[in-house]
């Protein structure tokens, strides 16, 4: 690893206008990290990082690195872009626990953070720096949201959202797990207890369903509640997979590494939404892409699929009338998912749009005074550097609004 990385900075050109960092959502200087990084010093552009994003370490794991720094590399152009991924990793690696707190002064404000997957975590830590008491609410039993329940261990070791919550309490930052803010406490019992803001992260949870035939028979499942805990499935030998985004890749992959023997992944149209970084590491894994198959309705012995009808531009123009069944032990749907609503319904001011998505303004202030939000579930399922970059610049604005600026 060390061998390598130290080559990947080797190649770095040190554009004058780095286009890796303008194709990283969270701008990360990368030039001057890897300078840094070859200057040896490490603590230095660890630093760095985390002032930058403070979910380094996870985003170097989990980023779609193809379509951002690496992406944006002058030497992809012709070669082999820059991996900075890899010495991002191995830098914020080895100074997450290393990185030493120096406790501000307090402004005497408390806030309250509603969530803590990506959006969550990043206020969280950037308010405490600020000197503002946290408390976490967290609706499930451990902390990271769609890191914990929703991206597979071989791609995210969650010993790293250990070391988060090691990092957090040692800020000062207190959590309150199996906590939902919408049930027995509400916004208003928030601001009722001398919370001077609220942001809200809470991520998109209710599984997209299809609205056909034989979505609600045992052998199938949603994707998002398969990957929260694969251990308490059986899916049998033969899997299909209704989608070919990124997370029904993680689907297929963890199937298979729990002992089916087959997975098959289906797309309406001719292309997969998934990166084709994840759909390499799926094909190696085994899995099955099926295309131009549109779903009817799901059967006891598996989904059947009407084929679709292309016109010259590849684009889906209608469907053939002879339907296929395709044997399969169990059918997981994977295709996207929404939020849930219990804040809107809760909260009195509080609106979203027709998809049941906080509406927030150019500060991210929700319509409800002094809540703000980020993340997914402002704009639905996206990636987690840009749930880091929302939140933010909705911290930045919540501390222009508590200190009244």
């Amino acid at each position: 690893m060390a061998l390598h990385i130290m080559d990947e900075s080797s190649r770095c050109l040190n554009c004058k206008k780095p286009r890796c960092q303008q194709g990283c959502p969270a701008h990360t200087p990368i030039p001057q990290i890897i300078q840094l990084f070859k200057e040896n010093k490490l603590m230095e552009a660890g630093e760095i990082l985390f002032e930058n994003n403070p979910l380094s370490v996870i985003c170097s794991a989990v980023c779609n690195h193809e379509m951002q720094c690496a992406g944006h590399c002058v030497l992809g152009k012709k070669g082999n872009p820059i991996h900075f991924s890899s010495v991002e990793n191995f830098i914020s690696d080895a100074y997450l626990d290393r990185m030493t707190w120096k406790a501000p002064a307090k402004t005497g404000k408390n806030v309250a953070v509603i969530g803590s997957g990506p959006a969550g975590m990043t206020a969280a830590m950037l308010l405490a720096k600020k000197g503002y008491g946290v408390t976490i609410f967290e609706a499930k039993e451990k902390i990271g949201g769609i890191l914990q329940y929703g991206i597979p261990e071989f791609r995210l070791p969650k010993s790293i959202l250990i070391r988060y919550k090691n990092k957090m309490l040692e800020m000062g930052i207190q959590i309150r797990p199996n906590t939902t803010i919408g049930g027995a406490l509400k916004i208003e019992d928030l601001f009722r207890d001398g919370y001077a803001c609220v942001f809200i992260g809470t991520g998109v949870w209710r599984p997209k369903t299809l609205g056909i035939h034989g979505e609600s028979l045992g052998n199938v499942h949603f994707g998002l509640d398969y990957l929260a805990d694969p251990s308490v499935y059986n899916l049998g030998e033969t899997v299909a997979v209704i989608g070919m985004g990124n997370a029904a890749m993680d689907v297929a992959r963890t199937a298979l590494r729990r002992g089916s023997k087959k997975a098959m992944l289906f797309a309406r149209g001719k292309e997969a939404a998934a990166s084709s970084h994840e759909m390499s590491y799926a094909r190696l894994e085994g899995a099955e892409f099926i295309y131009g198959k549109a779903i009817e309705r799901i059967t006891p012995q598996g989904p059947v699929f009407k084929t679709s009808i292309f016109d010259e531009d590849d684009n889906v123009i209608g469907y053939e009338d002879k339907t296929e069944l395709i044997y399969a032990d169990s059918t997981i749907i994977s295709i996207s998912q929404g939020p849930k609503n219990k804040l809107i319904l809760t909260t009195k001011g509080l609106k979203g749009s027709d998809k049941g998505l906080l509406i927030v303004d150019e500060r991210q202030m929700t319509t409800c005074e002094g809540v703000f939000a980020a993340g997914d579930v402002v704009h639905g399922p996206s990636t987690v550097v840009a749930a880091v970059e929302e939140a933010k610049r909705a911290v930045n604005s919540m501390v222009a609004y508590m200190e009244g600026a």
